[in-house]
């Protein structure tokens, strides 16, 4: 007599080639810090002198400006994170 009990299915393969390179995410992790440091200046040049920011529109707008380039860096480095899981 045969055996014929069903074979196990093989193991899966874990995917290939999701990670990246580390490299790549170190640069883009050091790239979100540098681009960080407008986003922390803009939060100090506003809690020096509010007064001004309200004042002149030229500089609301680029204190506003830096902290969309901070909230890139923070972007990049989640991104950056993220994509290495």
């Amino acid at each position: 007599m045969s055996d014929t009990t069903p074979s196990a299915p093989p193991d899966p393969t874990p995917p290939s080639g999701g990670g990246g390179s580390g490299c790549a995410t170190a640069l883009m992790i050091v790239g979100g810090i540098v681009m960080l440091l407008p986003g922390i200046c803009a939060i100090i040049l506003a809690g020096l002198d509010p007064h001004e920011m309200m004042v002149d529109p030229n500089v609301m707008l680029a204190l506003l400006g830096m902290l969309a380039i901070g909230a890139g860096g923070v972007a990049l480095i989640w991104w950056a994170v993220r994509r290495r899981k």
